[in-house]
């Protein structure tokens, strides 16, 4: 097959045409596939659309699906002549072969040309009453097009009733190309929803005697066709609390699936029947409800993150995992070494599983945890060596009783004097002091001694901030302060702003030989460009010149504390995000909105079930 993919020869188009138009049908086959593979490359084939097109009437099932594949890929390019071939499309789509029927109704309803509609219609309506199931599972997805082509056409037509019926469907695959295509209709109609659809009769919604047919067909669908009838029940809302018992019993066998695309589709229909009936219900049930069904989702999840899977695989799981113990803090509470870093993990997969030990840690677990974070602070990964810096940081503040073991680490990768492990240290001590104020101030000395190695402005406003903070216990605290009011000028605005403050706080705490350097200070900001600091500056020089009493309850009351911030959304983002499990929005950590240009219209696509082995289709597709 390669040979087709050779460097295009000056003058071939005009050999290709020569073979196109041969009587030698060996010849006209070879021609074709070196337009196809000069097309799959990128290079412009659409000068040979009318003799590639001319071939269409061939014998040959080969050379026709070569054919209908040019049609499909230049139909955009040259819609008008391709509408033209709408009457052999037409023939096509009576022909004897289920295989040739099958792709005319696919060919016609690829070329988005509204007037292809008018001729798609009668032989679509046949197709869905079609014999052979690979006609009719192509059909289904043709309506999903013929939608998308004319809306009013495939309303009025009566297609959503054809499609609502292939749901009931005796081959699986049928069914599950319906719930795709029902989907993607469901997802295009937009805020406005069908034409004269109610909410108690919507040709795009599931009806409750058709869950029944889905869940039967899931036992003998392929692994991608139970993927989209999960889906497909992901839209679909249970009228009653034993009805939706009953969908989510009948799910869990999926989370046994070897496909992760199955397992993470039935874990987002476990989710939404957590999410959705447990506020129903009475907190007792709830929590049994939760039990239940956690420990249902855990195995299938943590094999996801077994070493038999691919990378990619691992971290979709993980971000889909990241989400899930937000809102379900004990799914995973006992499976936390799971998620220890391994050495040939790549950096994606590390920061991922560091943010989940983190979610995961409590005290009971803080020990071992701190061990391995410890160790992958002396890694020669810059960001995951920061990012787990950081991890111990949090841990300190998400668990009191751990705080001292917590600085103690922090103290000892201090000790090593590299410097991005120093800084990133000095900036997580800053949180502990803001979480535990007064509390763990005798190791100032030893982040004092580090001063010259900052140069980074996290780590300069952090250590900054400290020193201001509890200026009345470093004695020398002016003295370090003016190094860097030194290098102000040089400074960026938030150290600036960092400085300032620190020396208002400083000259409050001791006046008497700090007034200089404060003016200093004052002077560099009020005669600043930069709008903040110029201002702040103001402010602070005519509140100390007003009432330095008045400024001292100001800039020296007592603070609030941080708060543990390890659960990383809102109620209200995670609950949409929770929704939407095993989709990009889930890799993402974003909400649809927040991605796709316009959510109430997505250009999504399906992927489409047709393109099994072909000869199997040809040989033995008509006893379905």
């Amino acid at each position: 097959m390669s040979k087709f993919f050779q460097t295009t020869k000056k003058g071939e188009a005009h050999e290709l045409k020569e073979e196109l138009n041969s009587d030698n049908r060996e010849k006209q086959k070879n021609a074709i596939k070196k337009v196809i593979a000069s097309m799959t490359v990128g290079r412009d084939v659409s000068s040979l659309f009318s003799d590639v097109t001319r071939l269409i009437s061939t014998v040959s099932i080969d050379i026709k699906k070569l054919v209908y594949l040019y049609i499909m890929n230049n139909a955009k390019s040259q819609p008008e002549k391709a509408v033209l071939l709408a009457g052999a499309f037409v023939r096509d789509s009576q022909n004897e072969s289920p295989l040739i029927r099958g792709l005319a109704i696919r060919t016609m309803s690829a070329i988005n040309v509204e007037k292809m509609a008018d001729y798609l219609a009668d032989p679509l309506r046949k197709a869905l009453r079609d014999s052979d199931p690979y006609v009719r599972k192509t059909a289904a997805i043709a309506v999903a097009k013929m939608f998308t082509i004319n809306k009013l056409k495939a309303e009025e037509g009566g297609f959503l009733d054809m499609l609502q019926e292939l749901l009931c469907d005796s081959n699986p695959t049928v069914v599950s190309n319906a719930v795709a295509s029902l989907c993607e209709i469901r997802e295009n109609s937009g805020a406005g929803g069908l034409r004269g659809a109610t909410s108690s009769n919507d040709l795009a919604e599931f009806k409750p005697q058709t869950v029944h047919t889905l869940l039967n067909a899931l036992n003998e669908a392929s692994e991608w066709g139970q993927v989209y009838i999960l889906e497909g029940l992901c839209g679909y809302t249970a009228k009653t609390l034993d009805e939706a018992d009953m969908i989510a019993e009948r799910i869990v066998p999926r989370l046994q699936h070897s496909n992760a695309a199955v397992v993470l589709a039935a874990v987002k229909i476990l989710v939404q029947y957590l999410e959705t009936w447990g506020k129903r219900v009475s907190p007792d049930i709830r929590e049994e409800n939760i039990r239940k069904f956690c420990g249902k989702m855990a195995p299938p999840l943590v094999s996801l993150m077994s070493g038999s899977q691919e990378f990619e695989i691992r971290y979709v799981a993980l971000r889909n995992i990241t989400l899930i113990i937000q809102r379900f803090p004990d799914l995973l509470a006992n499976q936390i070494k799971v998620f220890f870093v391994k050495y040939n993990d790549p950096i994606y997969i590390k920061l991922e599983k560091l943010d989940i030990m983190l979610l995961l840690v409590d005290p009971t677990t803080v020990d071992i945890c701190l061990s391995e974070f410890r160790e992958y602070a002396q890694e020669i990964d810059v960001e995951f060596v920061r990012k787990s810096v950081r991890a111990i940081g949090r841990t300190a503040i998400k668990i009191d009783s751990a705080t001292q073991k917590c600085i103690d680490v922090l103290l000892k990768l201090i000790e090593t004097k590299v410097n991005y492990v120093v800084q990133e240290a000095i900036i997580v001590i800053k949180d502990i002091f803001r979480k535990y104020p007064n509390q763990y101030e005798s190791i100032i000395g030893a982040l004092c001694e580090n001063l010259d190695t900052l140069d980074e402005p996290d780590a300069k406003a952090s250590m900054i901030w400290i020193i201001g903070e509890y200026a009345e216990r470093i004695e020398n605290a002016d003295e370090l302060l003016e190094m860097f009011v030194d290098s102000f000028e040089d400074e960026t605005n938030f150290v600036k702003l960092s400085i300032l403050s620190a020396m208002v706080k400083l000259f409050l705490k001791r006046p008497t030989d700090t007034q200089e350097l404060l003016q200093r200070v004052l002077k560099l900001a009020s005669d600043s460009d930069i709008p903040d600091l110029r201002d702040r500056g103001y402010m602070y020089w005519r509140l100390l010149s007003a009432d330095p009493e008045a400024a001292k309850e100001v800039v020296l009351a007592s603070k609030d504390v941080i708060n543990d911030a390890t659960s990383k959304y809102d109620t209200g983002l995670l609950e949409e995000l929770l929704m939407n499990i095993s989709s990009l929005s889930s890799v993402y950590h974003k909400p649809p909105s927040a991605f796709l240009p316009d959510y109430l219209h997505p250009p999504k696509r399906v992927v489409y079930m047709e393109d099994e082995d072909e000869e199997d289709q040809e040989g033995g597709g008509a006893g379905g």
